[in-house]
């Protein structure tokens, strides 16, 4: 179910950071008492292959989310000390030393399920143990959530394991819904810092498509 348009969950999890430090955080409460936008990234597990090249490209493009007013925080279902063990491994290892934005250790799985962004296909009853068995791996999708200073989810996308994110797109997003903020108008396809934006009435499509003929 989407929460797009809807306050991110209120829930704190268990978190680490590059320190080795594990403390709890509530990503609703980060943007509200911040004042700041934040981008919350799921991958599936620590010691993988693609989830590294996506914290390091998030690491690299750190400085331009700051310019942003924007909070970068990843997640996993691993737990903090599988964490830190990773943020412990050299970069040409494998590892993610060098990340320095928090990670969120879902380990129990507790907003991950609320998210509804778990690896289950199927949940099968088993009666020689009376137990209900899942089917498929219960890590995350590389889900991705933008919210806003009043905590607010205004994007949210899901990509299959193998394929990685865009952080670009991830900046472009938030240039286009500071814009909507500052400025009321609504931004057309492919738009980007700098090009023109619409107003949201008929006019201002009829303008704004007028204008690409030219």
């Amino acid at each position: 179910m989407s929460i797009v348009g809807k306050k991110f969950p209120n829930i704190s999890v268990n978190a680490m950071n590059d320190l080795g430090d594990t403390y709890q955080i509530n990503v609703l409460e980060e943007a509200q008492k911040n004042g700041k936008k934040v981008l919350l990234f799921w991958y599936p597990k620590d010691f993988t292959f693609v989830c590294p090249t996506e914290l390091h490209a998030f690491q690299e493009a750190l400085g331009d989310f700051e310019k942003r007013n924007t909070i970068v925080i990843g997640a996993s279902c691993d737990t903090p000390e599988v964490h830190f063990a990773w943020l412990s491994t050299s970069k040409d290892n494998g590892g993610i030393e060098g990340v320095t934005f928090p990670i969120l250790a879902d380990s129990n799985r507790n907003l991950s399920n609320i998210l509804g962004i778990l690896d289950i296909t199927d949940e099968v009853y088993d009666e020689a143990t009376d137990t209900i068995q899942l089917v498929g791996d219960n890590v995350t999708y590389r889900a991705t959530y933008l919210i806003d200073e009043d905590g607010t989810v205004f994007h949210e996308g899901i990509n299959h394991m193998p394929l990685g994110r865009n952080v670009k797109e991830y900046l472009r997003l938030i240039d286009a819904y500071s814009h909507v903020q500052k400025n009321g108008e609504v931004c057309p396809a492919n738009w980007e810092e700098g090009k023109d934006a619409m107003k949201a009435n008929a006019q201002g499509t009829k303008d704004y498509l007028t204008a690409q003929l030219n």
